[in-house]
């Protein structure tokens, strides 16, 4: 299940690229168009900054823009790196939790799968396709 805090974070990635300009868009005004608390804004924006999907300046003037075009970003992207693996099973997560079944698993191959397909549905939407 993809939590509000990669939904969130696709609403605010969607809401700058919306403005379409190169100035910092305040935190504030983020948070009151998206409906989102400040506090809980910042630490999901804290992250994009820390990536590299979005650039953040303080004091006068500052806020957020995109370090990127709309079409440069996807939506697996920005899932991924707020929620972690999008994998449905945990066996698919192989750092985390080495499968010792996988290779006489019945199931295996079905969740792989599925796995792919969900990857490809995700990674294959900009934030322009979204924006229309």
């Amino acid at each position: 299940m993809i939590s509000t805090r990669g939904r969130y974070a696709l609403r605010v990635m969607l809401d700058l690229a919306e403005q379409n300009t190169d100035r910092f868009i305040p935190l504030e005004e983020i948070a009151n168009r998206q409906g989102i608390s400040k506090k809980y804004l910042e630490i999901i924006l804290k992250v994009l900054v820390q990536h590299d999907l979005l650039k953040g300046m303080r004091g006068k003037g500052g806020g957020y823009r995109l370090t990127r075009l709309p079409e440069e970003y996807t939506v697996g992207e920005i899932l991924e790196l707020t929620e972690g693996s999008l994998s449905i099973v945990a066996c698919l997560d192989e750092e985390k939790n080495p499968c010792q079944k996988k290779s006489h698993c019945r199931t295996f191959p079905m969740w792989l799968t599925f796995d792919k397909m969900v990857h490809d549905y995700f990674f294959g939407i900009t934030l322009k396709d979204l924006l229309g």
